[in-house]
């Protein structure tokens, strides 16, 4: 996640879980060209494989290690600004709304009482809409969660698919 980025967590859920599917079926694909690849690489390897063949076994462990890392930093700092981004949001609301049951409560009219609470109204509903995005952030949390991972997994099918094309 990019620093600084304001963090939105308005949107279609609908579209953001569509996505998530998508990366992760696209992964699997992959994952599996990639598994297949490396299968036969070790097959053909044998028990003494060369330091090509050992350089790319060793590479396996290494980047599923990065891989996993960098989700789970990229999930951390998607919280962190979801939780600081949703604490100012919260805050202002609860002064916003504080303050209309305030000025509610020092009508000195039966018009300016009306008024007034349609202020109240005005701003418990936007309180509302704005509860209503948190379900999203999960789909959101889970899109960054899966971007250091499917970037990783599609570059090794396109790397490998290179480096052993009499493979497939």
């Amino acid at each position: 996640m990019e620093k600084n980025k304001p963090l939105s967590l308005s949107g279609d859920p609908f579209a953001v879980w569509a996505d998530v599917a998508l990366k992760t079926c696209e992964m699997m694909a992959a994952s599996a060209e990639v598994i297949s690849l490396r299968a036969g690489r070790m097959a053909l390897a044998g028990p003494i494989p060369n330091a090509s063949d050992q350089s790319e076994f060793a590479l396996m462990g290494r980047e599923k290690i990065e891989a996993a890392a960098e989700s789970a930093r990229a999930m951390a700092e998607f919280v962190l600004t979801m939780n600081r981004q949703l604490g100012a949001q919260a805050f202002s609301q609860m002064l916003t709304g504080s303050t209309a049951m305030i000025l509610l409560a020092a009508s000195r009219s039966v018009g300016q009482s009306i008024e007034r609470q349609g202020d109240l109204v005005r701003t418990m509903t936007e309180s509302a809409i704005t509860a209503t995005e948190l379900p999203n952030s999960a789909g959101l949390l889970a899109q960054e969660a899966v971007k250091p991972i499917y970037s990783r997994t599609k570059a090794n099918a396109r790397r490998l698919g290179r480096r052993y094309p009499s493979s497939l």
